[in-house]
């Protein structure tokens, strides 16, 4: 391993690069600002702005893109025009496989009749029959609109900021300076690095899209391996404080946030200690995207230094190699038409087909019957109503709280629905489809094991938890 510079053969212009642009990100993505209905963080507050000040045009705005790049990403597969082939750019977000094109082909034909179904226009006499249930499950308010009014505007908003202000946190030093400092805790107990604080911090104090977005770009850059970035995407990606208590307030127990959040802190630990190490995770590859590996020694603290002075040298090193203003501005700019052009369709085609499941069919009520056994060991209340609302998390994470807030009497049972929804962290119409829509080595077989892994472990926890602080 090179020996680095010491942070004192530093000039004051590395300083300033490594810490004015630090600061920057640390104070948009990680700093908790109160606001009226809780806490949050300035880059949420930001995306809420430009969503409220584009709401006269959003769904609009969004129904293009995605159309845009369903026909794009058609034309790449099928027709290669040159125009596309040779941008490096456009190759890049428009080439993809045959599944990808499918599902960017799906989310565009639901974002179509969804738009269709809202302008009022009637299409009774324009479709077969036949046809009108199919159309309706898909553009009802509880699926494809659900996704395109209320989960895409926001996710836009979020993916636009991200995209752009994320190499504040990324380029200039404050990852391997708090990655470093926080190896020693993070490799041992979950098998990750330090950095991966960061991601869950950022997901914990803001929203669990950006943590994803995040962990996506670094897996990519070659800082997390293939197993690594699994388990960050999958684990630590966690549902921010602010909606957090939107989901015990449905459940009607919000003089309850102290010892809920508390709840779904310790479950979370307990799930990020287990769950990396039992199979699919276990199995990932411990190699980078190329297929290269980790230097064994890469994360150890060099002789004679101390591990701030080696964390401060890691990062100041980082800065001094930059891209500056404008290398950071392409790579935002590069970064935000990767979300909104590669995810919102993924989003839109997942997030729509499992709400359509989680509504109109009784699947997820099926696959919840196993679970009564269990839920009547741990001495859980309306056992059997509960078990209904276990797997259609899987689905969204929300719909839980929703089912139990009106079926359920027992306070202990909607304490636990709403811990478990926020602990079980895997839900389609979001996370989910962030994490297939990325280059981050989990497909959705493997999603939804590892949401069942996280509901069995959590479960318990939150159980006893639960007889504990509310029984």
């Amino acid at each position: 391993m090179s020996q680095l510079p010491t942070s004192s053969q530093y000039n004051m212009r590395t300083w300033l690069t490594f810490l004015v642009p630090s600061l920057i990100g640390l104070f948009l993505f990680m700093t908790p600002i109160p606001i009226a209905d809780g806490m949050t963080i300035p880059i949420a507050l930001m995306a809420k702005a430009i969503k409220e000040g584009i709401s006269s045009v959003m769904i609009e705005l969004l129904t293009f893109i995605i159309c845009v790049t369903g026909v794009l990403s058609l034309l790449a597969k099928v027709v290669k025009p040159s125009f596309i082939k040779k941008s490096f750019i456009l190759k890049h977000l428009f080439d993809v496989n045959w599944l990808w094109l499918g599902i960017r082909l799906l989310g565009m034909l639901f974002i179509v009749l969804t738009f269709i179904s809202q302008t009022g226009a009637d299409v009774s006499s324009a479709l077969p029959a036949f046809l009108l249930p199919v159309f309706n499950a898909i553009t009802s308010a509880d699926t494809g609109g659900l996704v395109l009014n209320d989960l895409l505007p926001i996710l836009f908003s979020v993916f636009v900021l991200a995209g752009l202000l994320l190499p504040l946190l990324l380029n200039f030093g404050l990852l391997e300076l708090v990655g470093t400092l926080f190896t020693k805790l993070m490799r041992p107990l979950f098998g990750v690095p330090g950095r991966s604080a960061v991601d869950c911090a950022a997901s914990w104090l803001g929203d669990g899209s950006v943590g994803i977005l995040m962990t996506a770009r670094q897996y990519e850059e070659k800082h997390y391996t293939e197993r690594e970035a699994a388990i960050i995407g999958t684990t630590f990606s966690a549902v921010s404080i602010t909606f957090s208590l939107v989901v015990i307030e449905q459940v009607g127990l919000e003089s309850h946030f102290a010892p809920f959040y508390l709840t779904v802190c310790l479950a979370g630990v307990v799930a990020a200690i287990i769950v990396p190490r039992l199979p699919p995770l276990r199995f990932k590859k411990d190699s980078f995207i190329d297929g290269s590996k980790r230097d064994e020694h890469a994360e150890s603290v060099p002789s004679g230094k101390t591990l701030f002075g080696h964390s401060l040298d890691v990062a100041l090193a980082k800065a001094h190699r930059s891209p500056g203003f404008k290398g950071t501005l392409k790579e935002g700019l590069h970064n935000a038409f990767d979300m909104v052009f590669a995810v919102l369709p993924v989003v839109m085609a997942v997030g729509t087909f499992a709400l359509i499941i989680a509504t109109y069919t009784p699947v997820f009520q099926y696959l919840g019957m196993p679970f009564i056994p269990f839920l009547e060991l741990l001495r859980i209340p309306e056992a059997e109503l509960a078990s209904q609302t276990i797997m259609v998390g899987f689905a969204d994470m929300f719909i839980p709280s929703i089912l139990a807030a009106g079926t359920i009497e027992s306070d202990v049972t909607r304490f636990i629905i709403a811990a478990m929804s926020v602990t079980q962290l895997i839900y389609m119409s979001e996370v989910g489809a962030l994490l297939l829509g990325s280059k981050i080595p989990v497909n959705i077989f493997e999603l939804f094991i590892i949401f069942i892994l996280r509901t069995l472990i959590t479960l318990p926890v939150i159980a006893l938890m639960a007889h504990w602080l509310v029984g």
